[in-house]
């Protein structure tokens, strides 16, 4: 709930009396992996595992790159829509994580995954129809609109791809979640440093700190418990399991949406009020219906370690290191 707030603080009120908002959203990114690189160091020291890569270096990068790309257009799209419409659409992750397992894992999903999909759909359209959605500074501008649904639609679909591609490396190697946060965060960080660089937004972020240091601490602390919420995350499916944990972050959305329209004056319509009912029944009804986790037993590839079992989940239903990277 603090990062829901601060990230929509961040990206969306202005800072200092001058008026100016903080647009660096790959910096925000950066820190936000060096924080919970420090965290996946600490945690690999507190339990004794090894340090050492377990996966090509290739495999890291691919799921790195790909979670930069998402974090990013998540932040972007704030510019541009409004916090409540950006969280309804996070929500809708689950199409493009089928549609990625269905290509690259070739797993076939039941109809029930299907209709839950469409009426997940259905609660955004009526969402994006019945009511204001685009941010306050773009006065309504249409092309604003499309611009942060566009950025909502790289959200899901690389982020899609993350999670798709975490899940091959779960599977194809034996490494621990502390393993996967620490190189995964490790590569991010390094790409979203030369993206800050090579789009020369660096400096001008640094200034901008500078002028504001309050943005510095409102970044500290959104970072902080993005990577802290890691934690809470693994420990509570490890300890509750998948089920327990997909209902808590479904309802964590739903409150982020309420807290959104409290502070920061996001007043939803009745139609927009009914898209949204839409979409976290469905969510609901997908996480208490087919819920049980069937741990996978080892099996051995040739060239590869033997598939650790608890991370994987009954076929066509997302698996829980969907969040292992972060609580966004």
């Amino acid at each position: 709930m603090v990062y829901s707030v601060l990230q929509e603080r961040i990206m969306t009120r202005p800072f200092g009396d001058d008026g100016n908002s903080f647009k660096f959203s790959m910096f925000l990114v950066l820190c936000n992996r060096l924080v919970t690189c420090v965290l996946a160091v600490c945690c690999l020291l507190w339990v004794g595992e090894s340090m050492k890569p377990v996966a090509p270096s290739y495999g890291y990068a691919a799921v790195s790159l790909s979670n930069v790309m998402a974090t990013t257009c998540q932040y972007e799209a704030l510019k541009y829509v409004t916090f409540p419409l950006q969280t309804l659409g996070k929500c809708a992750k689950m199409i493009p994580v089928m549609v990625w397992g269905s290509i690259m894992l070739q797993k076939r999903y039941k109809k029930r995954d299907y209709v839950l999909a469409v009426a997940i759909t259905t609660g955004l359209m009526l969402f994006f129809l019945t009511g204001p959605v685009s941010s306050k500074k773009q006065n309504a501008r249409s092309d604003a609109v499309m611009w942060g649904s566009a950025l909502m639609l790289g959200y899901l679909g690389f982020d899609g791809f993350t999670s798709t591609f975490q899940d091959r490396l779960f599977k194809g190697y034996s490494m621990s979640a502390y393993n996967q946060m620490l190189y995964v965060n490790m590569f991010s960080a390094a790409v979203s440093f030369c993206g800050l660089v090579t789009s020369g937004q660096l400096l001008p972020a640094l200034a901008f700190i500078r002028r504001h240091p309050e943005a510095l601490s409102s970044i500290f602390v959104l970072s902080l418990s993005a990577t802290v919420g890691q934690l809470f995350i693994l420990h509570t499916i490890k300890k509750f399991g998948a089920l327990f944990f997909a209902a808590i972050m479904t309802t964590r959305q739903f409150l982020s949406i309420l807290v959104s329209s409290a502070l920061f004056a996001n007043p939803l319509s009745t139609g927009q009020w009914l898209g949204t009912a839409v979409v976290f029944v469905a969510l609901y009804c997908k996480t208490f219906l087919g819920t049980k986790v069937k741990p996978v037993h080892p099996q051995k590839s040739p060239g590869r370690a033997p598939i650790k079992a608890g991370y994987s989940t009954k076929e066509g239903q997302g698996t829980s290191k969907e969040y292992l990277i972060s609580s966004e």
